[in-house]
């Protein structure tokens, strides 16, 4: 490879039971470590969550409850897998914002320190968004050949959405043609969310935080630990749906999650 190594680099990837970094599980892990001297090892394996992997996440890696029930689970493998990390750089895509936090997660619930303060962190993700803009300027650029003018004029920019939209449409023939399917293709919901900004969502048959430093944490024991925090989140702006919850909440009142998931109120 063109990158020049003083120590091993691993490469790897995750995928996991959903996209909570204090929640959610890892399902799979493969890992390759390349040697300054090219030579190469690998650390493949599925792993059992302990805990159901949510359909909507099922059809974006294809990994059942049934394809890992047999399998190790992290605490298995941790031992084994520090061992191959250990003294290395770290690279993949989007790493830094979730692989890394989901390990170190992980580890710690097997008993064990994951310290990557020495570790080089190489992520394609960072370098991606760096080098080719995302912006609305270079979206009219790539799809329709144009320079935007005038940027960041309200007008100027919703006539260059439409045109980014319609740009779109012409290069990709698999997008959906309704604006429902389009909707839902652009916003797709958790199946466990409670509200349309997946800002809270199921754990069981509790309700847990699904952002921020409390991500991961039930709205039960919130309202014991912190309830500050849930006292700020009715100041600010987070969606109606959000508020009601929470402000229940507060009041003593926990959604309940009956057969049917529907969701009912249930005096604590």
């Amino acid at each position: 490879m063109e990158l020049q190594l003083e120590r091993p680099l691993v490469v790897f990837d995750l995928e996991t039971t959903g996209t909570n970094i204090r929640h959610d599980r890892v399902v799979e892990i493969a890992a390759v470590k390349v040697f300054p001297d090219g030579r190469r090892e690998r650390f493949v394996t599925r792993l059992n969550p302990e805990r159901s992997i949510p359909e909507s996440v099922t059809a974006i890696h294809g990994i059942r409850d049934a394809d890992v029930k047999d399998c190790p689970t992290f605490a298995d493998i941790a031992p084994q897998l520090l061992r191959f990390l250990a003294g290395t750089d770290l690279a993949g895509f989007g790493i830094v914002r979730f692989d890394i936090p989901v390990l170190t997660e992980e580890f710690r619930r097997a008993g064990f320190e994951f310290d990557t303060r020495e570790a080089n962190l190489l992520d394609a993700q960072i370098i991606f968004h760096r080098r080719e803009p995302r912006d609305l300027t270079a979206a009219l650029h790539f799809y329709c050949g144009k320079e935007l003018m005038g940027a960041h004029g309200a007008e100027a920019d919703a006539t260059a959405a439409l045109e980014v939209l319609e740009g779109q449409l012409r290069r990709y023939a698999d997008l959906p043609r309704t604006a429902g399917e389009l909707g839902r293709y652009c916003n797709p919901r958790d199946t466990e969310a409670l509200d349309p900004a997946n800002r809270l969502k199921w754990n069981g048959s509790e309700v847990v935080l699904a952002f921020g430093d409390y991500s991961g944490y039930s709205l039960r024991d919130m309202t014991v630990e912190h309830p500050k925090y849930l006292q700020w989140i009715l100041r600010k702006q987070f969606p109606r749906e959000v508020k009601e919850i929470v402000r229940n909440a507060l009041d003593g009142k926990f959604p309940q999650r009956n057969r049917r998931e529907e969701q009912t109120e249930e005096k604590a």
